[in-house]
């Protein structure tokens, strides 16, 4: 697996080409870490404070040389490019841009970032395929009924399995038409993204069928919603750890090769003992 730890990179008034949401990554093996203000307690990553404006962070990165950086989603001072390219200056690590427009995606991997992560597969635009192509970058490629203001309204699929993975194989194959490379495809069904929990589900218990599309898979189930629904005593997104270690455990059994997490150090720690607790049994 891999290990990411996301953040965004927001600047009010930035032009368009500064408004990016950025993934950085580290080296562990198991973990992509989702959104948090520090990054306190985490196991294998070294340890470097936290920046409350732009400047100050970039100050940080140049003067510590992190592996990973978390920051405040509002956080001023500071445009996309500008810190992608200082981070690269500094670091080796995989870095991601999380935009649905190609010329974010552009500006992102010219600054240098690898990864270009579209919640819209490469539908938003009638140039992003070709643009990927372009680029060279690794894409992950998610599954969304309709869009992030009208997407929980009133989801209804007649095979949800099926359509998603339909879906994602098609946005594939446009992708690989327009000249992306298959090695560099990755696929996200979208937990929670125009889906009910019987949905969500449904497309856990079965995703061993997108694993065996060959493709490298990418799971988002942390703190979502739908978890709530199984334990209705997870009333705030911090109440759903157990729920959200339950589901990466369990698509990491399937083959799934990335998790998007919040709780770093918690699914760090599921991970090893799992290994250990394989391993000792050998």
């Amino acid at each position: 697996m891999s290990a990411l730890a996301q953040q965004s990179v927001i600047t009010p008034g930035a032009s368009p080409s500064s408004q990016l949401k950025v993934l950085i990554a580290d080296d562990h093996p198991l973990v992509i870490a989702g959104i948090r203000r520090t990054i306190e307690h985490l196991d294998d990553i070294r340890v470097v404070g936290e920046a409350h404006s732009g400047p100050e962070l970039l100050q940080l990165i140049e003067r510590r040389r992190p592996d990973v950086v978390l920051m405040d989603l509002r956080m001023p001072g500071v445009g996309g490019t500008e810190l992608i390219e200082q981070i690269r200056r500094d670091s080796a690590v995989r870095i991601s841009v999380d935009t649905m427009k190609p010329t974010v995606a552009r500006a992102a991997v010219a600054a240098g970032a690898d990864l270009w992560n579209d919640i819209t597969a490469l539908s938003f635009s009638p140039d992003s395929p070709r643009v990927a192509a372009e680029l060279g970058c690794e894409v992950a490629l998610m599954h969304m009924q309709g869009d992030p203001r009208s997407m929980q309204k009133d989801p209804r699929y007649q095979d949800v399995v099926a359509e998603v993975a339909a879906f994602l194989l098609d946005r594939a194959a446009a992708a690989q038409a327009a000249g992306v490379k298959r090695e560099r495809i990755w696929l996200d069904p979208g937990i929670g993204f125009g889906k009910r929990p019987d949905h969500n589900l449904a497309l856990l218990n079965h995703i061993d069928r997108l694993v065996g599309s060959g493709f490298p898979v990418l799971l988002g189930v942390s703190r979502k919603r739908f978890i709530r629904a199984i334990d209705d005593t997870a009333v705030e997104a911090a109440d759903r750890i157990g729920g959200s270690l339950a589901g990466a455990l369990w698509g990491a059994a399937q083959g799934v090769r990335g998790v998007r997490v919040h709780d770093v150090r918690e699914t760090v720690q599921a991970f090893k003992v799992w290994a250990a607790i394989e391993e000792g049994g050998r």
